[in-house]
Formats: C-alpha cells, structure tokens, sequence
C-alpha cells in the first residue's frame, strides 16, 4: 500500500514533469491534429496536383527516363535527387531536384507528373505550404536536429507524467466511483474530478502517442547510423570502384527492383549521391501492399553503371521500430475512421492538458500536497481536494 509520503513523491515527479512539458506538448497536439488528416488537406489545398485526364489514361506507367528528362530541361543546372509515386493511388510522380546534395528541403524542387502519360502537372512548392509548416514544428520546432532530440525529451517527461499521475490516482479517487464529476462543486473540483477522469480514460493512448513521438525524434541520428556504419559494410567491395560516368536506365532499376521483389510496391527510387544513400547505386525503396506490410520498407540497390542488382537489404531492427512507430503515431493506417479516433483522443488530450494547467494555477497558493496524507488515510476526498476553507468560498 502507498503511503502517504510515496503519495506525496509521485504526486511532485507528475506535477513537475507535466508543467515543464505541457507547452511543448500542447504545441505538439495542436500541429499534429491537421497531421492526421494530412493525406486529406494535402488533396485540398493542392489543386494543381490532379490526375491524369481519363481520356490519357493508359494501362502502363509512363517511362520515368522521359520524367527525368523533362525535369533536366526545367532545371538544368540541378541535379536529379529522387523519384516516388503517390502514397495512395499512384496516379501522380513526384521529381526532386535539388541544387546540391545537401541543400536543405525548402532549397529543393519537387516536379509532379502524370504517372501513366507522363504529363507534367506543376511543381509543389512547400517553403511556405501549410502541412509542410506544421510537420516541421511537430517534429523539430524549426531547430533541426537539436530541435528534434529537445522534443523526444519532452515526449519522455509527459511518459514519466502519465505513469505518475496513473499512480496517484488511485489515493485520489478511492472514495468516488469511475467517472464521478461533481458537479455541484466549486470550479476547481469539477476541473479536477474531469482531469483525472480523462486522463485515466486516454491513459494507454496516450503511453503510445508518447512513447513513438520520443521514437520518431530518433529518425535522423539512426538512418545516419544505418548510412554511415550498416551501409558501408554492405558496399565494403564497391569502395575502390570509380564513381560511374553515366547512369544506367531508371525504368531498368525499377524493373530489377520489382523482380527481386515481387510481393512488394516500389516507393521511391534514390539517385546515386555522396550524401544520402550510395554514390554508386540507385538505392530503390519499396513497401508491402497491405495497410500493414505498407509501413515496412526494404532497400534494394541497383549499380547505377551497369544497371545489375548488388543487394536486397532489410533494415535493422531499429529501423524496423521506426517504421512501425510512425503510424501509431499518426494513427494513419486504418482509414478515415482510425483517423477520426485519432483526433478525438487528440482533442481529449489537449483538454486535459489545459485542465492541469488551470489547476496548478488555481492551487498555487494552497498547494493540494498539505492534503495528501488525509486521501491516503481514506479521508472523505471532497474535503481533501482543497484546503481548509477554499471550498466554501
């Protein structure tokens, strides 16, 4: 059994841990809430991002060479970065050109096409685009990787909150039955009575939410990992070969890829670079075809002179985890109905987010600590709740 004084300790470390992270984690609910719908607000405020006319439809995919070729002639002084389809419907692809290798994504153009004539559509331009605003405060508040490791902190603290606030709920609440709001109380009881009754009830979605938003912080520094120790080891025998002069077919790549990988769906394809990825293969991403397998990635790398498969490579277990954090994250693997479920445990969290922060202040000058010992003796909690007096007023 608790005793008071562990009472008291838990109740600070939940106390402490909630008020340093609250904004941080206001601002990260806030931003995440149009994330979930992403896919959605994406169609919305992209008109110029259509499919193709059904009059050009065409059972096969247009050559991506040909993409790449016009995407040469709109910027020729660029360099050919990557190429993806449509998450959903693969009815567009995507070019990205890029001034350098390491120029940073709002110096990047990304070119969209009609995947099965090849038209081009227009170019998205996500400097100043409103999903491309709120992704980057909700994953790095505009720090880069500084900004990213301070929130994965942050995500650790409200973890430490919700296991902390778990434990004293049961002092807190002993002599009340489940959902008990009383509403005939003063505000602070009723704010009280609907804080911890939220809380409990969002208690193990929101454990997720925190645990893959302090995972997903970790993106950066464990694919740099994965490039810079896993990967190398893998072109081990490609390490004195001459960078090639030409490269080979992008279609070839693609197809080569798709037979190493028949149960699989080809994502994105890597242009040869000495940043990202290898700078002698064409690094060609590609997913299953269920909700689930969707979110699970391999790599296969195809020698960018000769157009020949070097390797099919799963990732390691820690990327592994990263993939499969993200959309428990985001919720965004179920359809419209996990999404919606999503955003109103969302919503459900920012309010009681707001209710703490109206409780610290309104107990600041009777801290509910001095009450603590009476709700582990089993005291009547409503006398409990506020000190001597405070109720009556």
């Amino acid at each position: 059994m608790l005793t008071a004084k562990k009472v008291r300790l838990w109740y600070r470390i939940h106390k402490w841990t909630s008020l340093i992270c609250t904004v941080f984690l206001l601002m990260s609910c806030l931003t995440g809430l149009p994330l979930v719908f992403s896919h959605e607000i994406f169609d919305l405020s992209h008109p110029h991002v259509e499919d193709d006319d059904p009059s050009e439809r065409m059972p096969e995919y247009a050559s991506l060479d040909s993409i790449v070729a016009q995407g040469k002639l709109k910027y020729p002084g660029e360099k050919v970065f990557s190429l993806g389809y449509d998450d959903d419907d693969r009815l567009n692809v995507y070019l990205g050109m890029t001034p350098a290798w390491n120029a940073r994504p709002d110096e990047r153009h990304t070119l969209v096409f009609a995947a099965h004539s090849g038209r081009y559509i227009g170019e998205l331009h996500l400097k100043h685009d409103f999903l491309f605003t709120m992704l980057r405060l909700h994953e790095e508040i505009y720090a880069g990787l500084p900004g990213e490791l301070f929130l994965g902190c942050m995500a650790l603290l409200f973890v430490v909150a919700l296991v902390s606030g778990a434990v004293v709920y049961g002092p807190f609440m002993r002599k009340l039955d489940f959902g008990t709001v009383r509403k005939d109380r003063v505000a602070q009881v009723k704010w009280f009575d609907l804080h911890n009754l939220l809380g409990i009830v969002t208690l193990a979605w929101a454990l997720v939410v925190g645990v893959t938003g302090a995972m997903n912080t970790l993106v950066l520094p464990l694919f740099a990992l994965w490039s810079s120790h896993d990967l190398p080891q893998t072109l081990a025998a490609y390490k004195n070969v001459p960078l090639p002069t030409h490269l080979s077919s992008a279609d070839a790549a693609i197809q080569t890829a798709k037979a190493a990988l028949p149960n699989m769906e080809v994502a994105s394809l890597i242009f040869p670079n000495n940043v990202y990825g290898s700078p002698r293969h064409y690094v060609i991403w590609a997913h299953g075809k269920t909700p689930v397998t969707g979110r699970l990635f391999d790599a296969v790398l195809i020698d960018a002179d000769t157009g020949k498969l070097t390797i099919v490579k799963g990732l390691p277990w820690y990327l592994r985890a990263l993939e499969v954090s993200r959309p428990l994250h985001f919720g965004d693997y179920g359809g419209m109905p996990l999404k919606i479920i999503w955003a109103l445990f969302d919503l459900v969290l920012i309010t009681v987010l707001f209710s703490g922060l109206y409780l610290w202040v309104s107990h600041r000058r009777a801290p509910i600590e001095n009450a603590l010992d009476k709700f582990v003796e089993l005291e009547e909690p409503s006398a409990a709740i506020l000190p001597s007096g405070m109720e009556a007023r």
